[in-house]
């Protein structure tokens, strides 16, 4: 065998490589869009299960009923798969007394896939697909939202808000209730827009990424806050003073009260930027 070395190595993986990305097989592409609504009453629960790609947005408003408006985007190598990869990309709904599922379909779910008895060529399966949703809840409800990457975005609802994403850009205004969000990497931002917030806990978790969080004067709570193993703690939010007489504050950990104290909040990030500022103070 012909032996090459390192540099040789690159540059032939490297020629390989742009022949095969210059002989691509072209791909076809649908969008569809799927709407549905339905009553339910305040104080229950809305589960989304998202797409392994695709965002989510939930917004909160005054009437008592769920609406659902999705767009389905699927892509194939021809137009016989592109047909029937469309035919299994959706979203079905779980009801029952004080909660409802929404479930994203599509080739990433066997236990779907196996329920519905249709077999894909293999040209199909795998092929990337995505789902966005633009979700109107009962402003008075609780959320759970669990998603693989895209954006997810949550404003208007006060209630008990559950969020579980590999990798996304969040953006989570809050008005009351409990957050406890948990993101793999990305960028997320919580802002608190007014010091009567009826929030009783916030606990927000970002593994790689920067965190924006964006606190209201005169706001009554205790702020932990800290940075795992790489990064750094900005700190623009004068309110926030030491729990502890002689506790310090430093660049990884930051324990403190706003005002009298009570409402818990917790927000840590393992490698990255965590911001702590002022609601509507520019950057």
């Amino acid at each position: 065998m012909k032996k090459y070395s390192l540099l040789a190595l690159m540059l032939v993986v490297g020629s390989f490589s742009c022949a095969v990305f210059g002989q691509a097989i072209p791909t076809f592409k649908r969008t569809t869009y799927k709407t549905d609504k339905l009553e339910f009453g305040a104080g229950g629960t809305v589960a989304v299960i998202g797409a392994p790609v695709g965002s989510v947005k939930v917004e909160g408003w005054q009437n008592n009923e769920i609406e659902i408006s999705a767009t389905i985007e699927v892509e194939a190598q021809n137009e016989a798969d592109l047909a029937k990869l469309a035919g299994v990309t959706s979203f079905i709904l779980e009801e029952s007394l004080g909660r409802t599922g929404i479930i994203s379909t599509g080739t990433h779910d066997k236990k779907f896939m196996k329920s519905i008895g249709k077999k894909l060529p293999k040209t199909a399966l795998g092929m990337p697909f995505r789902i966005d949703y633009v979700i109107k809840v009962p402003r008075y409800c609780d959320l759970q939202i669990d998603g693989g990457k895209g954006e997810v975005s949550v404003s208007g609802v006060e209630g008990s808000i559950k969020i579980n994403y590999i990798e996304s850009d969040a953006d989570l205004a809050l008005v009351g209730g409990s957050l406890i969000a948990t993101i793999g990497k990305g960028s997320v931002k919580v802002s608190v827009p007014t010091r009567s917030w009826r929030g009783r806990s916030t606990e927000v978790q970002l593994a790689t990424g920067t965190m924006d969080i964006q606190l209201p004067a005169g706001l009554n709570a205790e702020v932990d806050a800290s940075i795992l193993r790489t990064g750094k703690i900005e700190n623009n939010f004068g309110d926030l003073k030491p729990r502890v007489r002689k506790g310090e504050f430093t660049d990884k950990s930051i324990i403190a009260k706003s005002g009298a104290g009570g409402i818990a909040m917790k927000f840590t990030v393992g490698d990255g930027t965590l911001k702590l500022s002022r609601f509507g103070d520019k950057d």
